[in-house]
């Protein structure tokens, strides 16, 4: 199993990024997928989740109404659109996959028991 997060760079206040995290070796219509963000000195935070299965999608407060969680079945990645970036958005992103949780608590937990993460990829964003 693979995952591949990328896309990540340096963007000012109130633009845009957009996200693809690239997953091999599993199908995601069983699993949840989410992304995280660690920014440096602080706890790992869920940011968005998504699980196929039963149609459920979570966003943290904090990214609401800014970020969208998508999914492209035929090339089996998905996708985290980040717009209107705040300089506290700055972090290392990280897409993670389980097999067990939904997409809430996969997001609130954060990410705990999942053993798919891929390499993170940094988004800084300037004021």
């Amino acid at each position: 199993v693979q995952l591949q997060a990328s896309g990540g760079g340096l963007v000012q206040a109130g633009g845009s990024l957009r996200l693809p995290c690239a997953v091999s070796g599993l199908s995601l219509d069983d699993y949840a997928i989410g992304w995280f963000r660690q920014a440096p000195g602080k706890k790992r935070e869920g940011v968005s989740c998504m699980r196929e299965s039963d149609s459920t999608t979570y966003y943290a407060d904090f990214v609401k109404g800014r970020f969208a969680i998508s999914r492209d079945n035929a090339k089996n990645t998905v996708y985290l659109q980040m717009d209107l970036l705040k300089p506290e958005d700055t972090a290392v992103y990280y897409c993670a996959v389980d097999l067990a949780w939904g997409a809430e608590p996969f997001c609130r937990l954060p990410g705990y028991g999942s053993d798919h993460w891929g390499k993170g990829t940094l988004v800084t964003v300037s004021s």
